[in-house]
């Protein structure tokens, strides 16, 4: 039994990329990707990846280096996620709706080596650049586009300006950059025959995602080949995903790498919808035209598609995996009436995707339309694989939390999800990774079936008055005002209680009233305790969110801190002399 140990035969080193090696030939004639007029077949896609990293291994990029990409959900993006690590490099899939400046930090931090980069970002690109500090290394830029072009429109340059901005004396100067190649361009020089670089080790890092910036500055979040591997085969055995299916792409690629989906769409050799343009017409129309199956979508898509205003559900039920935030139950049962078949998972960009879902139960099929929303708003129960563990821990002593539905803590998650770490960042890593726990920093209470429920974020939750209130149940309700098309609920300081609720609603549109703040409060007042209850009420025609969907809550507390504190209440008068006969004259 001593000789019986791990060989060469039996650990090599687990990588997702042997998903699309498999794919061509399994599924060789069958579809794969979807653009607009443009499709492939998975032979085709095979050949492409192949050819792309035998070209990006020709102009020096290999192990160690980060290749960036800055572009929408399109056939350059989902081949990029096979080619990068192919070739060695780390994938870093940028947030497309970050801001020239933040961008232009990133692209910094994360050493980037090469750029690909949308042809529609090339202004944003520009500005980003032409924020490096002196002597700094630039990354070498290639051009995306929507069409199929030759390298012979390479070198494009952008051109030299001069930016004086109107308040500040500050002068941009920018110097010719040019693109060493086009996409297309890289690919027709590759080698289909190139013998990819498969990982060392499986602990090898094959991605930097940098998260999404809800509750801070954007960390740089490193996951390895071994990671990604049983990520994308946990969530596909977690939600069922048959072979062939039909994955619409509504969830950006940039988002923890599409929660692995782009690797497992391989796995099964489905066929991957893409689209630049996500909005409710334009995904309705993918869905009936591509007989669409299943697609990822936060709580903010599944809003929008309910409230699009069509009342005829779909022909075939669509499967929806949807998370990021927990989904407000009335939109769960808008959805469902439209034939929408919506599971909840919970997972984090430092989790690579999925680790809790809402594992439905049969007997749950006889419940009544309210009572399945009311299941399904729950995160539920780890998945099979990916996780080892996951608890919830009292927030003081670190325990397991009662199966009461009432005791919160924290979620705490270990197993192969797990990220490696951030990236150059060792005291954020050690913060968030202690006593052999990820540390969410999501608040939950676990029901007596063993489901977890989110509550909150822990920077989320708000103490009013000594009692710790959740800004989620305060917005589930406030959901189920007709009127109310977006809501977020965070602290606002008050000089009696400490804080209180401060509640930011999007109203509807062609409302014929809109409802006054303190109708809102009173809506509120008849169904919650009157502690939850909020006092300050701001109607906005939008919400802070990031690219994903979520709130950007940060953000409205620095508005709610900004309204400066609610005064102390005014003391009562007193109250009258009480005359009784003996105290007459």
């Amino acid at each position: 039994m001593d000789q019986l140990k791990p060989n060469s035969a039996n650990s090599s080193p687990l990588t997702p990329l042997t998903f699309l090696d498999r794919a061509g030939i399994t599924y060789g004639d069958s579809t794969s990707v979807i653009y607009g007029r443009k499709s492939y077949t998975w032979t085709q896609t095979n050949r492409r990846c192949h050819q792309l990293a035998s070209s990006l291994s020709s102009i020096g990029i290999g192990r160690g280096h980060v290749v960036s990409v800055l572009s929408s959900n399109n056939l350059a993006t989902y081949e990029l996620h096979f080619a990068v690590p192919m070739s060695g490099a780390t994938l870093n899939n940028l947030n497309l709706r970050l801001d020239h400046r933040t961008l232009s930090l990133l692209l910094r931090h994360s050493e980037s080596k090469l750029l690909f980069v949308h042809t529609l970002s090339q202004s944003l690109i520009h500005k980003a650049l032409s924020l490096f500090p002196p002597n700094t290394p630039l990354p070498k830029l290639v051009l995306i586009t929507d069409d199929t072009v030759g390298s012979h429109q390479m070198k494009t340059p952008l051109t030299n300006h001069v930016t004086v901005t109107e308040t500040e004396t500050e002068v941009e100067t920018v110097t010719t950059l040019d693109f060493i190649d086009t996409y297309e361009g890289l690919i027709a020089k590759g080698d289909p025959t190139f013998k990819w670089a498969r990982p060392n080790s499986e602990w090898d890092p094959i991605t930097l995602n940098y998260t999404s910036g809800t509750t801070s500055s954007p960390k740089g979040v490193m996951h390895c080949h071994r990671g990604t591997f049983i990520m994308a085969l946990d969530t596909l055995v977690d939600w069922c995903v048959p072979k062939n299916a039909v994955y619409l792409w509504t969830l950006p690629m940039f988002h923890s790498n599409g929660w692995s989906f782009p690797w497992g769409i391989a796995a099964v050799g489905g066929t991957n919808v893409c689209s630049r343009k996500i909005d409710a017409p334009t995904i309705y129309r993918l869905i009936e035209l591509h007989g669409v199956t299943h697609m990822c979508a936060a709580p903010v898509v599944l809003n929008m598609l309910t409230s699009f205003g069509r009342t005829e559900p779909l022909r075939k039920p669509v499967h929806v995996l949807t998370g990021g935030s927990p989904p407000p139950a009335g939109i769960l049962k808008r959805a469902e009436r439209m034939g929408f078949v919506v599971s909840h998972g919970y997972g984090m960009t430092e989790t690579c995707g999925v680790v809790l879902s809402c594992a439905w139960k049969r007997e749950w099929d006889l419940f009544s339309a309210a009572e399945r929303a009311r299941m399904k708003v729950r995160q539920g129960v780890r998945t099979a694989a990916a996780t080892a563990e996951v608890d919830v821990v009292d927030l003081k002593w670190g325990v397991s939390v009662k199966r009461d539905g009432l005791t919160q803590g924290e979620i705490v998650v270990r197993g192969a999800c797990v990220m490696l770490g951030y990236f150059k960042d060792q005291e954020a890593t050690s913060k968030c990774i202690k006593n052999g726990w990820l540390h969410t920093g999501d608040v939950a209470v676990v029901h007596e079936d063993g489901y977890i429920e989110i509550k909150d974020r822990l920077k989320d939750v708000i103490i009013s008055g000594g009692e710790n209130l959740s800004s989620v149940e305060v917005e589930a309700m406030l959901y189920t005002h007709p009127a109310v098309s977006d809501v977020a609920v965070v602290a606002r300081p008050d000089e009696f209680w400490g804080e209180t609720p401060c509640a930011f609603v999007k109203l509807k549109g062609r409302l014929e009233r809109r409802p006054s703040e303190e109708e809102m409060v009173e809506f509120c007042r008849e169904r919650l305790p009157h502690f939850m209850v909020p006092k300050t009420v701001v109607f906005r025609d939008e919400l802070p969110r990031t690219s994903t969907g979520k709130v950007q809550k940060y953000v409205l507390r620095m508005v709610a801190r900004a309204m400066g504190s609610l005064p102390l209440p005014s003391p009562s008068p007193p109250p009258p002399p009480i005359i009784t006969p003996s105290s007459r004259m």
